[in-house]
């Protein structure tokens, strides 16, 4: 008989598909593939890291048997975790911002997790952030993990032990640039490290919400204050530990209203349903592909379904 175990066994190996249409439009010359993510039993890239974060925590005894998982999350790495939570036994709470889609928040509790709503205006720092919520209602459960996706080493680690191989072995190595958000930093530091390894030629490109400082940050060294921008779960106001700008040649920044028209488009020409961080991610993808000749081939993360944002933009 051929099964899995349960449904981690499904997380991963995800396919690249060809973007054919988009690219006639645009007159592009370049291959241009995405990685679908969306694919995942969570529907999202985030289960990596969701699997990959609490595997080490149980290797290094900092998890036992019908402990609680804690984590702040706009809602993927959440979900990623709340599949493991639900395999393995634990339960979960998780602290989200206002500003994260109703369907986010009702998966998470039809999941069987608790969800802390705060406030998105909530500055860093303050008791009513909702990093500082996590933190706190970490410190007050007993026999609680809080991993702390944003500099948990395990996070890049899933990328690098899984997605960038993927990528090089589905390219056949002919990968010349890989695109994708920057969020927790995890996904473009991790795939982003091993793909350098394989060919320090590769460019690796973050795209990234106009308000969010990692632009500013990466040619400047500076901290720019940020601004409020509707794409969820990427971009940030501080610098985050798994954030590795070595590990990046190029950010862009893309407009909401970019990102937004991007995802629908890649919905309604391409058949592939995806989120508004998509939609950012592939407008960078086209701009970069644009400058490629023939050979060029861009591969760009699709992180994760359009059905977590319905009654948000779709």
């Amino acid at each position: 008989m051929k099964f899995y175990e349960n449904i981690l066994g499904v997380i991963g190996n995800t396919p690249l598909i060809k973007i054919n249409n988009l690219t006639k439009q645009y007159g592009i010359k370049a291959q241009v593939f995405a990685k679908m993510e969306s694919l995942n039993p969570g529907y999202s890239v985030k289960d990596r890291i969701g699997v990959s974060m609490i595997d080490d925590a149980e290797a290094k005894g900092m998890l036992k048997p019908g402990g609680t998982l804690i984590e702040a999350t706009s809602g993927n790495t959440g979900i990623g975790m709340a599949l493991v939570a639900s395999v393995r036994g634990y339960k979960c709470i998780f602290v989200m911002t206002d500003k994260v889609s109703v369907e986010k928040r009702r998966y998470l509790k039809a999941m069987g997790a608790d969800v802390v709503i705060c406030s998105a205006a909530a500055k860093y720092g303050s008791p009513d952030h909702y990093v500082s919520t996590a933190r706190r209602i970490a410190e007050e459960t007993p026999n609680s993990f809080y991993p702390d996706q944003y500099n948990h080493p395990a996070n890049p680690l899933a990328h690098y032990r899984t997605t960038g191989p993927e990528i090089w072995n589905d390219t056949d190595g002919k990968i010349t640039h890989f695109v994708s958000s920057i969020g927790t930093g995890g996904t473009i530091s991790g795939t982003g490290r091993y793909l350098k390894e394989k060919n320090p030629e590769i460019q690796i490109i973050g795209a990234d919400p106009y308000g969010s400082i990692f632009k500013t940050y990466k040619e400047s060294g500076r901290v720019p204050e940020a601004t409020p921008y509707l794409v969820e779960g990427i971009g940030q106001n501080l610098p985050v530990g798994n954030a590795d700008m070595k590990a990046i040649d190029e950010i862009i920044n893309i407009t909401d209203r970019e990102s937004f028209e991007m995802a629908r488009q890649l919905s309604r020409v391409e058949g592939i349903f995806c989120g508004g961080s998509t939609g950012t991610i592939f407008a960078v993808a086209l701009k970069v592909a644009k400058n490629l000749d023939e050979n060029g081939l861009v591969v760009f993360i699709v992180c994760d379904t359009g059905e977590h944002y319905l009654t948000k933009f779709h």
